[in-house]
């Protein structure tokens, strides 16, 4: 089953789930703790900083090897987050930066050359996505036609459900270090004010709308976690997986 596919059930799945109170925007959320026995979720404090990119499936890279330039290549991120490369076979590059990755492939490199000098350059990106679930009418994965904000998101999603809590709408973002942010937005101002924070979204991120509260967010970030490529995840209490 495809990585999206996977995501697309998830977000069915956690569209059922049950509700809670919500925190304040921009505040990390407390954590919290399901009917189902899911573990307690630490988020980290939300902030707007841009971390390093960090590649996915799906990108296409440039691995060149000036020393040896017939073994230079160019390579797409598979499903399982590696690459394919001659003589050293199989690596992962999700989740990696290209500067990290740069420096595995070189000591990787480094029993087969002399001087294992390699550049590693992205040269095509993959689609960007966003993940909406939730109260929304047609939960799934989404590309992203340029800079979007969360309501855009909803609208793309079909738009919101009569049972949708509008005004607490939870915004999921993976930053440094893997951590998972967690921020509420209120929608309901998006839909009457044009000036309103509607929260511009990055890539991957996840927009959930609850039904009547964010208690449910725990068990669907661990259904987020649990669905994600290998060597691609976010972290929660601190420990990755």
């Amino acid at each position: 089953m495809s990585v999206s596919r996977r995501l697309f059930l998830t977000l069915l799945a956690a569209s059922a789930a049950g509700c809670a109170s919500a925190p304040s925007p921009y505040r990390p959320a407390p954590s919290s703790r399901s009917g189902g026995g899911f573990a307690d979720i630490g988020y980290a404090t939300w902030t707007e900083d841009e971390p390093d990119y960090r590649l996915y499936p799906g990108d296409e890279i440039e691995v060149s090897t000036p020393t040896a330039p017939e073994l230079s290549k160019t390579v797409k991120v598979g499903p399982d987050g590696r690459i394919a490369l001659p003589l050293i076979g199989s690596v992962m590059a999700a989740d990696r930066s290209p500067p990290e990755l740069q420096a595995a492939l070189s000591q990787a490199y480094a029993s087969q050359l002399v001087r294992p000098v390699v550049e590693v350059r992205l040269s095509q990106a993959a689609p960007l996505k966003v993940f909406v679930g939730g109260e929304v009418a047609q939960p799934g994965v989404y590309d992203m036609p340029g800079d979007i904000d969360a309501l855009q998101a909803v609208l793309m999603a079909g738009g919101l459900r009569p049972t949708a809590r509008s005004r607490e709408v939870v915004i999921l973002r993976r930053g440094a270090g893997g951590r998972a942010m967690m921020r509420t937005v209120d929608l309901a101002k998006g839909f009457r004010n044009a000036g309103a924070d509607r929260a511009p979204l990055r890539r991957f991120d996840v927009i959930y709308v609850p039904r009547s509260g964010i208690g449910e967010v725990g068990a669907f970030m661990q259904q987020v976690r649990d669905t994600l490529p290998i060597g691609f995840s976010y972290s929660l209490n601190g420990q990755y997986r």
